[in-house]
């Protein structure tokens, strides 16, 4: 007779594997709840404030953003000049020209601590007014929604709890499977006239988490590349491009990326690509070369717009103006189609272009990435796009507050009330493998797997001030 066996015959109310696998993802089920839970619900609620950006921003700020159309379009110069006039202290970083007939053009600019966006009617010169960019509605949502608003501490934060809103799905599925015979009602179908508000809230948790699972797990995937340290790292491996491209450009060490500092003015695709330098003595190099601004103009911003507008830049591209002696003119664009992105480098005093980066220069990982984020943020398919990310949102909404009131109806007095260990634990090769992938594939959620096991197992299990409690 086996030594697993003679176990079984000393405690005959031992469990059998199944249920003691059953147990133990439970109990992850619950720890992994216990800390995503505030963040998914910060990250719903932000999202769709900023799905929807563009219409609250048309109704919140109508008469900063829309004029009234006319024939002359004062150069852009000029319109920077206006704005200047108003804050002369003011540091030009970013414009924006109109992306449509009836729209301002948009400079952002650096006052004091202050990040400011003001508005210059394209026609006559006026300045219609300025938002803060660090307290409008919408940028307080995407800094929530990105790093808590506390900088890189909120990033890894958000990161970590996105990836353990990934083990929250992987379990919750395992523990909606049904063990006890298939029945349409509590699997696929919520018994919501139930008597019983347990199981109306179980089936509430259970059937929306089964039906929302793809697309709240394509949410976590799509915005993790923005994530600080998984991010970054899948960036530096993916965002590669030729060598060539590079052949006789001056390069810096410092990246396209940087310019994302103060919100998104270039493509995730183009943020580990070196920002060429331009060369202050070059200035005729660009002489009958098609890729630069006129030979016979003064490289301006008027002139750099020109360009961008001849190359076939999509509406809406902003224009990051030169840092320094040896700065660029940067025009990028991020489009509702990914396929329309555009990142211009232009030499400040030839003119001449010395990158070029569109969409078929994207290898296939950053074609896809751009892809999922365009889905992510409402943009690819219009409305409707829209509309299904906007129930994605819900869906996280309903899991979050079922998931709590599921806990709140089964918790003792007291008590945290997580499901209780198994008292024989089952063998540790498919925990610990399951550690294993994930901590390869997210090395933040696997670090803080093994901690969390180790914890769990070592002490909160068998201590017993701390068992009464936590169980």
């Amino acid at each position: 007779m086996s030594k697993t066996a003679n176990i079984a015959i000393d405690r005959p109310g031992l469990e059998s594997p199944p249920n003691r696998f059953y147990r133990t993802v439970w109990r992850w089920h619950f720890y992994a709840g216990l800390f995503v839970i505030p963040f998914m619900l910060m990250l719903a609620l932000t999202g769709i404030v900023y799905l929807f950006k563009p219409h609250l921003d048309a109704v919140m700020y109508r008469n900063l953003m829309f004029v009234q159309p006319a024939t002359i379009f004062l150069p852009y110069t000029q319109q920077v000049d206006a704005a200047k006039a108003v804050f002369p202290e003011a540091a030009i970083s970013k414009i924006t020209p109109s992306v449509a007939a009836n729209r301002s053009i948009e400079i952002e600019v650096k006052a004091g601590d202050r990040t400011l966006t003001i508005f210059v009617n394209p026609y006559t010169g006026q300045v219609l007014g300025d938002r803060n960019e660090d307290q409008n509605l919408q940028s307080i949502a995407r800094k929530l929604h990105g790093e808590l608003m506390i900088g890189k501490v909120g990033d890894y934060l958000i990161e970590l709890a996105s990836c353990w809103g990934l083990v929250l799905l992987i379990t919750g599925l395992y523990l909606w499977w049904p063990r006890k015979g298939f029945s349409v009602w509590g699997t696929l179908l919520p018994r919501l006239r139930s008597r019983s508000r347990r199981i109306f809230w179980r089936d509430l948790h259970a059937v929306s988490g089964l039906y929302g699972s793809l697309l709240v797990g394509f949410l976590i995937l799509t915005g993790l590349p923005w994530t600080g340290f998984w991010g970054d790292t899948f960036a530096q491996v993916w965002n590669q491009f030729p060598a060539q491209m590079w052949n006789d450009v001056p390069q810096s060490v410092r990246l396209t990326g940087s310019l994302n500092q103060n919100g998104q003015n270039v493509p995730w695709a183009v943020e580990q690509m070196p920002m060429p330098q331009s060369q202050p003595h070059d200035h005729s190099s660009a002489h009958g070369d098609s890729d630069s601004v006129s030979p016979d103009a003064p490289v301006s911003l008027n002139s750099v717009i020109a360009l961008a507008q001849s190359k076939g830049v999509a509406p809406g591209f902003n224009v990051t103006l030169p840092e320094g002696e040896i700065g660029v003119y940067t025009v990028s664009v991020s489009p509702d189609d990914p396929a329309q992105e555009a990142t211009m480098h232009i030499d400040q005093y030839s003119g001449k272009v010395l990158a070029d980066v569109r969409w078929q220069q994207y290898g296939l990982v950053p074609k896809a990435v751009e892809l999922g984020i365009a889905i992510h943020m409402g943009k690819y398919f219009g409305l409707t796009n829209q509309l299904l990310m906007l129930f994605a949102c819900l869906v996280v909404i309903l899991l979050c507050v079922s998931g709590v009131v599921l806990w709140w109806k089964r918790r003792p007095a007291d008590r945290l009330g997580a499901p209780p260990l198994p008292e024989y634990v089952q063998q540790w090769r498919l925990p610990l493998a399951i550690v294993a992938v994930l901590g390869l594939a997210f090395p933040l959620v696997g670090l803080s797997l093994v901690v969390v096991l180790l914890l769990d197992y070592g002490i909160l299990s068998r201590i017993p001030a701390f068992k009464r409690l936590i169980s």
